[in-house]
């Protein structure tokens, strides 16, 4: 559990408990917040498990949270989002994220600017403080539901976004006419008081969106890039101002620069438009998917099939979806049978079919046939809100590049303003010429854009976890695409992820008994088992009309197979390992077992034991089907520098067959699953970026221990919970595509940051040196937020370079 921030002192605090169980863990929990000094009152409720504790100054979060887990117990942590609205570069959203970690209970806080979204973690977290806090440090804040999709963009409803910029462009324009004029020898030039008309209204009221945003900065007592625009193009148009009374506009526009500050913000408008739309443009992905939820689901109560809103479908709802429907919830076929377009879930372009007992999707498009369908997850809890949820929580979380980025744009503002006095005082004290020093100091004010440093790496981000969605790729959070980059090993487990994990008996021999005695009771110990071994088990008894035995005392042995009482013996059924266990000997039988495995088949030993008596029943091999994409997944790694490995509890030779086939040299074979995460941990030795890539519960452990775990949705949920990368089809390319299109963010986010940083690194010494004019620099200035936005959109472009079921 992450500690809690010790900035704020806690005045009043509630937040819940976990673990108590009884009265005696109240009065434990009780004595030790009271012991804490500082703290005045506590009281704790065991019913709704939440603690109230009123303190001092001395009373920190940390010494609270520390109190509590010393005494046994844990403190809840929550997570809350709110939609920020008023930011307009990385100062803004460094500003907000500041003020968010000063209240009490809040241990974590990060703010995107593109989507304009605040993530705020922590315990005891009161939602009214944060937007107080937000609203404080001069933004506006509105708390979201747990669904919360990124707000739509801001403006009126009666006007297009673009008018502000249209009419700033039509009141500069007669502006700048003479400067264009003027190489071709014409004197164009506008009365004074004309040019003071025209620019007023641009300066003032197209303008004052940074006079508000910069005094809400000054009273932060911090800086933005409005303030610098607020304070460059007033300036200008205070000098204007003092010649036109001065001079009485005689001088006509060799002495006012009205045309400098209009132009000015009529660039700087126009930048943060096609910054918006492009920004816009960013979570595209998102609200695909956020289209994808039904509104409504024909259910079936009463023997009355009624419409009513998705959020009032409950689990065991029987649910109707009729051709050309969208799916509602998740749910099984309990009746009919048809196609589903689940393109957008999952990137496959072909339609699947369903029938009777498989499951469904919520989100999918029915084709041709009437679905039944019994839901078994509706709200929050379906896939695809998984997936949304999946994909937000990636776009909101920073890249560990970005706190590079964050440390900079800190101090960014308040240096620039020192930049631009300094330009001020030396122009004007070297030349004298303090109409010239003004014009300076005003283009490296105007020129300074931390916006171009806040949005390189989120626009990036968002536009490569977007279009990764979009092929069947979920990825959680920026630190797995930042850290999928750089996999240099890729651990398989083999069942399911290289094979289909649907194995099947392919021979069975019998020893002392028969073989259909041999099947029997291999029913037996299986019955109760969803392994896919006992699955394949089950079915060739299906297939030979074998009935099942009753048996009792079943239980699984983890990495060596499972035993279970028939009738007056203990059945065993496992590998070598547990044959070994047991006391058996394999000596007579071996060779065929050996033949067995060495055809790439996985040998099940059966054994019977009365009494001290153990003998040896019989053994059953069983193979499974490598999935068609593998081989030329592992060749796809290869090319680009990604060695594999593969794990498996399978025999050895079992294990050397498959890995032939699939073309992978390093294996290794009767691995148990606690062994795994030790396996990985050894071969990140030397400093190698490690992704394990597995579906079932016992890879849990090393899809964690992994630098990148990769799930596949295929498995269990558990697997996901644990992986950084979740791909939505069994497909194993779909492993080197995830590397791809980390590489190509990856790029994207390290070319944004060198460019903002470039550019601001030779833009503002060239202004300080008198190399620009201010006009250029505010066209620069918007060009470097645009360039950079424009540079992350061409992340949509990425295609996977296996196309095998990729939507196109």
């Amino acid at each position: 559990m992450s500690s809690i921030s010790t900035d704020y002192p806690v005045s009043d605090l509630a937040f819940k408990v976990e673990g108590m169980t009884c009265a005696s863990c109240v009065s434990r929990v009780e004595k030790a917040l009271r012991a804490i000094p500082g703290v005045t009152s506590a009281s704790v409720n065991l019913a709704t498990e939440r603690a109230s504790v009123v303190a001092g100054l001395e009373a920190s979060i940390e010494k609270i949270q520390r109190a509590v887990e010393k005494a046994g117990y844990d403190i809840a942590t929550e997570t809350l989002s709110l939609s920020i609205s008023g930011m307009t570069c990385a100062s803004c959203s460094a500003r907000v994220e500041k003020a968010l970690r000063k209240v009490a209970g809040v241990s974590e806080a990060t703010v995107n600017l593109v989507t304009e979204k605040a993530t705020v973690r922590g315990a005891g977290i009161d939602a009214h403080a944060l937007v107080a806090a937000v609203e404080k440090a001069g933004y506006v804040a509105l708390a979201l539901g747990e669904d919360a999709t990124p707000a739509p963009a801001r403006g009126s409803a009666a006007w297009p976004s673009w008018w502000p910029v249209a009419v700033a462009a039509l009141l500069s324009f007669p502006l700048i006419v003479p400067m264009l004029a003027m190489p071709f020898g014409a004197d164009l030039s506008l009365p004074g008081w004309l040019q003071l008309a025209l620019a007023t209204p641009v300066q003032f009221w197209l303008g004052a969106r940074f006079y508000r945003a910069g005094w809400k900065a000054v009273m932060a007592k911090t800086g933005n890039m409005d303030l610098l625009v607020a304070l460059g193009t007033s300036a200008a148009y205070g000098l204007s101002l003092y010649l036109l009374f001065t001079h009485g506009g005689h001088e006509g526009m060799d002495h006012l620069y009205f045309e400098s500050s209009a132009v000015i913000i009529t660039l700087v408008l126009l930048g943060k438009w096609l910054e918006a739309r492009a920004k816009h443009q960013t979570v595209a992905a998102l609200r695909a998917l956020e289209s994808l939820r039904a509104t409504h689901a024909i259910v079936r109560r009463d023997g009355l099939d009624v419409s009513v809103p998705v959020a009032q479908v409950r689990l065991g709802d029987t649910v109707l979806v009729r051709p050309g429907d969208r799916v509602p919830v998740d749910g099984h076929v309990i009746e009919g049978s048809s196609h589903l377009d689940e393109s957008l879930l999952t990137g496959e372009s072909l339609p699947v079919s369903k029938s009777v007992g498989d499951k469904v999707t919520g989100g999918a498009v029915n084709a041709e046939g009437m679905l039944v369908l019994t839901a078994t997850a509706v709200g929050g809890a379906t896939m695809l809100s998984q997936i949304i949820k999946m994909v937000q929580d990636a776009q909101a979380v920073k890249a560990p590049i970005q706190r590079l980025v964050d440390r900079v744009s800190a101090v960014f503002v308040p240096v620039v303003m020192l930049l631009s006095l300094a330009t001020l005082l030396g122009w004007g004290l070297l030349t004298g010429d303090w109409q010239l020093a003004l014009l300076n100091a005003v283009a490296v004010l105007v020129i300074a854009c931390p916006c171009a440093l806040g949005l390189a790496t989120p626009t990036s981000i968002m536009a490569g976890t977007g279009v990764a969605a979009k092929y069947g790729i979920l990825i959680k959070d920026a630190e797995a695409l930042e850290r999928t980059h750089a996999v240099q090993v890729v651990v398989f487990d083999k069942t399911g992820t290289l094979t289909e994990g649907k194995p099947s008996v392919v021979a069975i021999e019998g020893a002392a008994q028969p073989v259909r005695r041999v099947l029997e009771l291999a029913r037996a110990v299986q019955q109760y088992s969803d392994h896919p071994l006992a699955k394949a088990v089950l079915a060739k008894a299906d297939m030979e009309a074998i009935p099942a035995v009753p048996a009792t005392r079943a239980k699984a042995l983890p990495g060596r197979g499972v035993q279970a009482d028939v009738g007056s013996t203990t059945v065993y059924l496992g590998n070598a390992r547990l044959m070994k266990d047991i006391g058996l000997s394999l000596a007579e039988w071996e060779h065929l077992g050996q033949r067995y495995e060495r055809e790439g088949r996985t040998v099940s030993w059966l054994a019977e034991q009365s009494g001290a008596s153990v003998s040896l029943v019989g053994l059953l091999a069983f193979g499974d089907t490598v999935k068609p994409q593998a081989r030329q997944a592992i060749r796809t790694l290869e090319k680009i520098g990604v060695s594999s490995v593969m794990l498996t509890g399978d025999n050895l030779g079992s294990a050397r067959g498959i890995a032939a086939e699939v073309g992978i040299r390093e294996f290794r074979a009767e691995v148990l699953p606690a062994e795994k995460a030790s396996l990985v941990n050894s071969f990140k030795e030397g400093g190698k970026i490690v992704a394990m890539v597995g579906d079932g519960i016992n890879d849990a452990p090393a899809l964690a221990s992994a630098d990148v775990g990769i799930a596949m949705s295929t498995g269990t949920d558990v697997a996901m919970h644990t992986a950084g990368i979740t791909l939505m089809r069994g497909d194993p390319a779909l492993v080197a595509d995830a590397i791809a299109i980390s590489k190509r963010t990856y790029r994207k986010i390290q070319q944004n940051l060198a460019w903002a940083f470039i550019y601001n690194l030779v833009g503002i010494p060239l202004a300080a040196l008198g190399y620009l004019n201010p006009m250029i620099a505010g066209a620069a200035m918007a060009l470097s937020s645009v360039s950079v936005v424009s540079n992350a959109l061409l992340l949509r472009r990425w295609t996977p370079t296996s196309t095998h079921g990729a939507r196109p």
